[in-house]
This record gives structure tokens, sequence and C-alpha cells, in this order.
């Protein structure tokens, strides 16, 4: 088994037993909008993603 296989499956049990904060939720799926949606868009920016999910939490 190649080293990178054996590290990869070592992290991945290792994160089986992580629970993250409703706060590090928020900042990992914002940073996922980002990712995504500044591939297609280059003016898309980090401020322009935490303004949208503002808005969106604000609404409910």
């Amino acid at each position: 088994m190649s080293s990178s296989k054996t590290d990869l499956q070592y992290l991945l049990e290792k994160s089986r037993g992580v629970s993250m904060t409703a706060a590090e939720l928020e900042e990992q799926r914002r940073s996922f909008a980002y990712g995504n949606t500044n591939i297609e868009n280059e003016r898309i920016t980090r401020h322009v993603v935490d303004e949208q999910a503002d808005k969106l939490k604000n609404a409910k």
C-alpha cells in the first residue's frame, strides 16, 4: 500500500470522530460557495459570498 493511501486512510479514520461547531460548518459552507462560484466568475469575492449568506440568514 502506498504511503499516500495509508495517510489518507489514517486521516479519514481520525476525522470520523470530529464534530464541527455551527460556526465551523457555516465557515465551511461559505468557503465552498466561494470556491465554486469564483471558478465561474472571478468577480465573486468572499465579501460578496458573506453578504449574500447574511441576507439569506436574515430572511428566514
